[in-house]
């Protein structure tokens, strides 16, 4: 079992969009305007639900998480 490739990259980009968020929000003093609207960011991206998009020649036969 695997992640198709359109799942895989959406799931890569928003990884390091979070990553991104998060070192931002290292550099930042706890509980200022800025580190409160980085976390409602985080919080945002990691409740983004990642469409899949089927493509037509995608395997019927092989077991595939989306």
């Amino acid at each position: 079992m695997s992640f198709c490739e359109h799942c895989e990259g959406q799931r890569f980009d928003r990884a390091q969009v979070l990553r991104v968020l998060r070192a931002a929000r290292k550099s930042l003093r706890r509980h200022s305007r800025a580190d409160e609207a980085l976390g409602e960011a985080i919080k945002a991206v990691r409740a983004l639900e990642i469409p899949h998009l089927e493509g037509p020649d995608e395997p019927v036969d092989e077991q595939i998480v989306h």
